[in-house]
C-alpha cells in the first residue's frame, strides 16, 4: 500500500513538473519572415500567427494548429500501445 501512495506522489510532483516545463515552453516565441510571409511558433509547438504581407491567415492558423494537436494525440496514443508514456514509466516504479 506504501508503494502506491509513493507512486501517487511521484506522479504528482511529474505531472507538476510537466505543467510548469509547458508554461516556460509557451513563453519561448519565435518569428521568421521570407518574403512577404511571416510566421510565428512558440516553443510548445504552436502558430501563434501566419501573415502574408499585412493581412492575417487567422482561419490558417487555426487549421494547422488542429491539424498538429490531432498528431500529437495519436503519437501519444501510439507510444502508450508500445509501451511508452506514464503507463509504461509508472509499470517500471512498481518493480
Amino acid at each position: 500500500m506504501f508503494d502506491k501512495f509513493k507512486q501517487l506522489n511521484e506522479l504528482r510532483k511529474m505531472r507538476s513538473q510537466a505543467m510548469e516545463l509547458q508554461k516556460e515552453l509557451e513563453k519561448i516565441s519565435e518569428t521568421v519572415e521570407k518574403g512577404e510571409w511571416t510566421v510565428s511558433v512558440s516553443g510548445d509547438q504552436k502558430i501563434r500567427y501566419i501573415k502574408k504581407g499585412e493581412e492575417d491567415m487567422t482561419q490558417l492558423t487555426d487549421v494547422i494548429n488542429d491539424a498538429m494537436k490531432k498528431v500529437q494525440k495519436e503519437a501519444a496514443k501510439k507510444m502508450m500501445e508500445m509501451g511508452g508514456g506514464l503507463s509504461g514509466l509508472l509499470g517500471k516504479m512498481g518493480s
